[in-house]
């Protein structure tokens, strides 16, 4: 369970920003989308790979 305690004299939109970037971290969202189908292990390794390539060619671009 997420508990954010308001601060006196803070806004409630800031105590419900602080609530929002604690519930991302946990990553329930995320988690909950991944549950709704299944993807087949091979299918998430070869996502990995094209992840990590993407990410690998961004770095060396960006070292030039």
């Amino acid at each position: 369970m997420i508990i954010v305690n308001v601060k006196e004299n803070e806004s409630i939109e800031k105590a419900l920003k602080r609530f929002k970037k604690k519930f991302d971290k946990t990553g329930a969202v995320r988690e909950l989308r991944a549950r709704q189908a299944f993807t087949k292990p091979s299918v998430k390794r070869r996502d990995q790979v094209i992840k990590a390539a993407y990410k690998q060619k961004l770095q060396t671009e960006e070292a030039k």
